[in-house]
């Protein structure tokens, strides 16, 4: 996930990415778009992709709102509603509409700090109706607060995901691939 060359050695980058690979014994490369030097070992060294995520950036400050909604941290008592309603039971923040559960979601930091990688789900019967932009929207404001920033990522191919991000203020700044290396 991460090679680094001194810029006066940065024309051998190639070779010193081969020799690191064949030395680590590694199969597989990721790389952020956004790294063009691991993007160009990535196009360079492996012979098939098979993951690729958009990664997001927050561009926008957004002010949405939606009726009947609660943004809150999730609370024991909540757990059993979250996974009847398919949510990921870990989430630490929710959304409800009316007393129901609506959605979750929470923010890592697994990821390079100070970015937090904002994740959420909304239940099927409260989808298409704002509530996952509304929800990233008050995760973002959450992230902040703890003097982070706000990230988030989905597949490449998920535009359901892609357009409750947007929405939300969060804008495509990179791509994330994940490839076999060749032998």
């Amino acid at each position: 996930m991460e090679f680094y060359v001194l810029p006066m050695h940065r024309a051998a980058a190639l070779p010193l990415f081969r020799r690191l690979a064949a030395a680590s014994q590694a199969k597989r490369i990721e790389a952020q778009t956004n790294d063009v030097l691991l993007t160009r070992m990535l196009f360079d060294c492996a012979v098939s992709s098979n993951r690729d995520e958009v990664l997001f950036h927050d561009a926008v400050t957004t002010n949405l709102s939606v009726l009947h909604i609660t943004f809150r941290r999730v609370a024991e008592a909540d757990k059993e509603q979250i996974l009847g309603q398919k949510l990921d039971g870990d989430a630490d923040w929710m959304i409800e509409d009316q007393g129901a559960v609506a959605g979750t979601g929470g923010i890592l930091f697994h990821y390079k700090l100070p970015y937090g990688d904002i994740y959420m789900a909304v239940a099927e019967p409260f989808r298409r109706r704002g509530y996952g932009s509304y929800l990233i929207q008050e995760l973002k404001r959450i992230c902040y607060e703890m003097g982070k920033i706000p990230a988030a990522r989905c597949n490449a191919s998920n535009a359901a995901s892609r357009a409750t991000l947007q929405k939300a203020g969060m804008l495509p700044c990179a791509r994330i691939l994940s490839a076999a290396l060749s032998a």
